[in-house]
């Protein structure tokens, strides 16, 4: 292994940019890595945690490559490691172009990355696969949409409904009728996903277009995000259970290796063509089975967990990335936990201080 890696993160604005770093630099190798940041956002935290920090054009910007490509010739990175969904697709297809400068990717091939980035197309593949997958309609009308939920139990029963391609919960809603009385609303803070049907028609109203829509059961248990790694010798998954989750982040984390999501998210995962580091997230039926929600194609946002178990996705995607792949699987520990706290950078006069 090499004795020094420079490290290019994109989005470095995002939640999980400090565990990814974390990972990074705390990895079992004992390598020293030298990281770089982008962000569309010159105000993007994570520029206070990496060595060097430039801001770069959004993904759909057609100079966006180039601009990503020359910041890496620069600083002379080894491998770079895509953090947004929207970034996913330009980064995949130029796999070929950062290779010929010499430079590593950790993505998956772009096909991979398009299948895995579409709710609908994942839950077929379960279908396919004879996976668990909660039972669901596709739907793009006013009268659709409330014919599907009506079938799926509303209102006696909550109905899930999200669009095939989205991320960070834009447009998950959960459907549920009379969700807020009295006792909710002086006690707990609005999460703004539960709706009526009748609202969300209100919204879907003001438009002039009605966009395709996944109606499908709601599922009552855990919540529970996947940490996976595949490799040219190795692949292993690591479930958690999502205790806590706010915003659609993890902020309390119980690994519970169950044999049966590790098998459904390999099994997927190779189907796919997936590579590297991971996620697939799933929910636990009324009966305790676990069904597929969807797939990440990239770092999770608390994939960081993995570094306390004894198996850290991130670092083994990143040997991979510049082959150096393992020949071993890791010794996973299971009786691990991770909780996230609020904190913050104070900046003053460019000087920032973390707390």
């Amino acid at each position: 292994m090499r004795k020094r890696i420079n490290v290019l993160i994109t989005a470095c604005g995002a939640p999980g940019i400090k565990g990814t770093i974390f990972a990074i630099k705390n990895n079992p190798d004992l390598v020293d890595t030298h990281v770089v940041g982008v962000d569309v956002d010159e105000k993007a935290v994570g520029q206070y945690l990496v060595e060097r920090f430039y801001r770069v054009p959004a993904p759909e910007d057609p100079k966006y490559i180039n601009v990503l490509l020359d910041i890496c010739c620069k600083e002379k990175v080894d491998v770079v490691i895509p953090q947004a969904t929207r970034e996913l697709s330009a980064v995949s297809k130029n796999i070929d172009f950062f290779k010929e400068n010499g430079i590593a990717v950790m993505v998956s091939p772009y096909e991979s990355i398009m299948l895995a980035n579409d709710k609908l197309r994942i839950l077929e593949l379960f279908v396919n696969l004879g996976l668990p997958y909660p039972n669901y309609q596709l739907v793009s009308s006013i009268d659709e949409l409330r014919n599907a939920v009506i079938a799926f139990g509303y209102p006696e029963r909550p109905v899930v409904v999200k669009p095939p391609v989205s991320n960070g919960m834009r447009g998950l809603r959960i459907l549920r009728d009379g969700a807020w009385d009295v006792y909710r609303f002086l006690s707990e803070k609005p999460s703004g996903v539960e709706v009526t049907l009748e609202e969300l028609i209100t919204i879907l109203e003001k438009g002039d277009f009605f966009p395709q829509l996944i109606v499908s059961e709601y599922l009552p248990g855990k919540e529970y995000s996947v940490d996976a790694f595949v490799g040219k010798h190795i692949k292993f998954a690591i479930p958690r259970v999502r205790n806590k989750i706010v915003n659609g982040i993890s902020f309390s984390n119980e690994i519970e290796l169950r044999e049966d999501m590790i098998r459904y998210t390999l099994e997927a995962s190779q189907e796919i063509g997936l590579r590297y580091c991971f996620g697939f997230q799933y929910k636990l039926d009324e009966h305790g089975l676990p069904k597929v929600l969807e797939c990440n194609p990239r770092v999770q946002g608390t994939m960081v967990a993995s570094v306390f178990t004894g198996a850290n996705v991130i670092w083994c995607g990143v040997r991979e990335a510049l082959g150096e792949p393992l020949n071993e699987p890791p010794n996973i520990k299971s009786s691990v936990e991770f909780h996230r706290t609020w904190g913050g950078i104070g900046v003053v006069d460019g000087k920032a201080e973390e707390i």
